[in-house]
């Protein structure tokens, strides 16, 4: 992947580190582009579909945090044109995403299930 953090997806592995670069520089359009027009978002009881919703879902997240420390990334599972990716963040939360090749061999999120808590001791 490029250092360019405006440069798309080339993989779906960029993903997650075109997230936290994006999330770090406040940058929720830059949020907004790693996910198809139609993608769902769920995070906890929130669930945001399409750009619209998780443009506000963002807008309101950056408000309220401004660090995202880099998680821990797993190498993606792939099957053709879609990929599962995955990161443990730094609280032991989980991030599980499903990755769709784009026609022009970028890689976006379609579904994303952010911050799966981690299981109580």
């Amino acid at each position: 992947m490029a250092d360019d953090p405006k440069a798309p997806a080339r993989e779906p592995g960029d993903l997650a580190q075109l997230f936290n670069q994006r999330a770090n520089a406040g940058d929720v359009e830059g949020l907004v582009a790693l996910y198809e027009s139609g993608a769902v978002l769920a995070a906890g009881r929130v669930v945001a579909t399409g750009h619209d919703e998780i443009r506000a879902f963002y807008a309101n997240l950056l408000g309220r945090k401004s660090e995202f420390p880099a998680p821990e990334t797993l190498e993606p599972v792939r099957n053709g044109d879609l990929a599962l990716t995955f990161a443990r963040l730094p609280n032991g939360a989980l991030s599980v995403e499903v990755a769709r090749a784009q026609p022009d061999g970028t890689w976006l999120w379609a579904i994303d299930q952010l911050k799966i808590a981690p299981p109580k001791d």
